[in-house]
């Protein structure tokens, strides 16, 4: 690397252009001469040379003498000093005194160009080093510049996120924007659409009476040319520009505010005193604080409107006498609670919202309500009892994205209604029993008065059936009053699976009868559960005999107990008429039949599921059917399965044999 300067300081002319014409010139080095120790130092303080080439003898100032000066004032310039008559005293003095090189006259060429080179490296160094400091200094400045930037948008995010107040929002945006590009006012204007013009809803560095009264028409200004554009303008120059009437900026930069592709206002910055020139780097930030903006007054307005509809509703909500209850899908957190539902269980002015159900209410059976709906995603419906003695009935419907929703009515009067209906049916059906029997013994006696005609014959079969068929009903009822009121309800463990397999035994010849093939398939074990053997082998021959009478000749009836998780599960499928949609929902109703062609000659009271539904819950279990019509039903019966340390001996699992068939 040549190029460096060397004074050379010498009061010997040919010494002097023997240096400079054979070995600074021909090797790219510029010179400076000086012919005496005096004129060398003034030389090496104004001009400040890379190499200093010093003799030792000269006139006015001795080679010693410049370099004490030298170092007097602090000028650290490389020194290398020629002597015709060295010493060991005078070459110690003068590396003291900071030399870089000692060479004795007369010297060779390359003796001196390499003491020239070594005495230039550190020089070289010194300014790659120097080159480098300004360079990090200055990407220090830079990276400082730009996590100063970062920082402030980053906060400018999390208030667009956290803060609900609007003008504290916009505030804190332009106050950013004026701290960002280090101008001397800030201000975001929003069109006003019916009187086409800018408005100021917040400023930095304005009057607060002008940013009041501060307005732009949007087809003469500056500020409106962003709106119509939806692109920046940026202004920088010496002199004034005018932005409004008796409004002079030096520099300026607008943005506009987008909200879905449409101008809704611009965000600005200007200096009017100083004359710093903005760059497109303070473009781009503005421009993303004008996004920022956007997103607030977007969000802004939809907040808005979710808090108009959220009043809307909880309005409706809290004047509507059935009390509502609202919870999350996953853990059954109270979403929303209306002022029926906080009478109803007692919360009054508790904070409801967020916390789970089970710690706010204090009803076993609301909560397995909304538990067991959980579980299977379907609308349940169900009773649920309070503790002032009134009945809620209770609709729990799943909501896509937010939860369940569970509305309840009060159906405390309706209760005592059907009560006092069952203890009528109750007490009819035990008056009508001695008649009944009455009715049917003398119907029988007529064939031993004397013989009977044809007609009279089938008269006697009617009055017969027809005593047969209300008995039946009497005693339909009897048995639904009984497993209401709990009575005849006594429990032990018992299995399940040789109930079903004894029930399609005995029903075996009914199906055959219609040429039906009636199908079992039970477990190789036991399926134990806690019940009433009475009343569950009735279940099982109510849903078998129902499968046989709705199924045409020649179809088949499937009858299977299988395990899943802690539940024994009884179905009964059959390939019958099926049950329209309509209807499905109230199959398990009392009395309810449905009403059809196909089913029209068929006899039955409407009782039947009324009671297998009524001994199923009385169980802790479940009952529910599937069916398409023309193709058939399923219906389930799901027990809680008894553990097996609650077993006496003669129940431990065993193997059993399923039926052959």
């Amino acid at each position: 690397m040549a190029g460096e300067r060397v004074l050379v300081v010498d009061d010997r002319a040919e010494n002097v252009e023997f240096i400079v014409d054979y070995v600074l010139k021909p090797y790219g080095y510029e010179s400076i001469v000086a012919y005496d120790g005096l004129e060398g130092l003034q030389l090496a303080q104004s001009e400040r040379p890379d190499l200093i080439l010093l003799d030792m003898n000269m006139p006015k100032m001795t080679g010693i003498e410049v370099l004490e000066a030298l170092q007097r004032e602090g000028v650290q310039i490389p020194v290398i000093l020629m002597t015709f008559h060295g010493s060991e005293t005078l070459a110690v003095a003068a590396f003291r005194l900071g030399i870089k090189d000692y060479i004795l006259k007369p010297f060779q060429i390359e003796e001196m160009l390499g003491a020239i080179e070594r005495a230039l490296t550190e020089v070289r160094l010194r300014r790659e080093r120097d080159d480098l400091m300004a360079r990090l200094m200055t990407a220090n400045r830079l990276l400082e510049q730009r996590v100063k930037e970062l920082n402030t948008l980053f906060g400018i995010g999390k208030s667009v996120t956290a803060l609900l107040n609007l003008d504290k929002l916009l505030a804190r945006l332009v106050e950013a924007a004026v701290y960002l590009t280090n101008a001397e006012e800030g201000s975001l204007l929003l069109v006003d659409e019916q009187t086409n013009e800018l408005y100021m809803v917040a400023a930095q560095g304005f009057d607060e009476r002008v940013a009041r009264s501060f307005r732009l028409r949007v087809e003469d200004s500056l500020a409106g040319g962003v709106v119509k554009t939806g692109e920046p303008a940026i202004l920088n120059g010496d002199e004034t520009q005018r932005i409004k009437t008796a409004y002079l900026v030096k520099s300026l930069i607008y943005v506009p505010l987008k909200v879905k592709n449409r101008v809704r206002g611009v965000l600005g910055v200007d200096n009017r005193q100083t004359t710093r020139q903005f760059t497109k780097h303070d473009v781009r930030l503005l421009s993303v604080l004008a996004g920022y903006a956007a997103i607030a007054l977007e969000n802004a307005r939809l907040f808005g409107q979710v808090e108009s509809e959220r009043t809307k509703l909880a309005t409706v909500l809290g004047g509507t006498e059935e009390p509502i209850l609202v919870t999350t899908g996953r853990d059954d957190r109270v979403v929303l609670a209306n002022a029926a539902a906080r009478r109803a269980f007692d919360l009054g002015a508790t904070v409801v919202e967020g916390y789970p159900l089970a710690e706010l209410i204090d009803n076993e059976k609301l909560i397995n309500f909304v538990t067991s709906a959980a579980e299977t995603g379907l609308a349940q419906r169900s009773e649920i009892p309070l503790d002032d003695g009134r009945t809620l009935y209770a609709t729990l419907t799943p909501i896509p994205g937010v939860g369940r929703a569970v509305i309840m009515q009060d159906i405390t009067h309706f209760k005592e209604l059907d009560q006092m209906k069952t203890e009528f049916v109750s007490t009819v059906s035990h008056d009508l029993r001695s008649p009944l029997t009455s009715i049917l013994g003398y119907a029988q006696m007529l064939k031993a008065v004397g013989p009977l005609n044809d007609k009279q014959q089938t008269f006697v079969e009617r009055i017969t059936r027809g005593v047969n068929q209300v008995t039946e009903l009497i005693d339909d009822l009897l048995d639904i009053g009984k497993i209401e009121a709990g009575l005849d309800m006594e429990m032990e463990p018992c299995d399940l699976t040789a109930m079903a397999r004894d029930v399609v035994e005995e029903l075996r010849g009914m199906a055959a009868n219609k040429k039906q093939e009636l199908v079992y398939r039970g477990l190789a074990e036991t399926t134990p559960t806690l019940g009433n053997d009475l009343r569950l082998r009735q279940v099982i021959s109510n849903l078998v005999g129902n499968a046989i009478k709705y199924t045409p000749e020649g179809g088949q009836i499937n009858v299977t107990v299988r395990l899943e998780d802690s539940t024994v599960l009884l179905s009964v499928e059959d390939n019958g008429i099926g049950i329209p949609p309509a209807d499905l929902p109230y199959i398990f109703d009392k009395f309810y039949r449905v009403e059809s062609e196909e089913t029209a000659d068929i006899q039955g009271t409407g009782l039947g599921l009324s009671i297998c539904k009524s001994v199923v819950e009385k169980h802790g279990g479940r009952i529910w059917a599937e069916s398409v019509p023309g193709k058939g039903s399923v219906f389930h019966v799901g027990l809680p399965l008894l553990a097996q340390t609650d077993l006496p001996a003669d129940l431990q699992p065993v193997a059993i044999e399923p039926s052959a068939r």
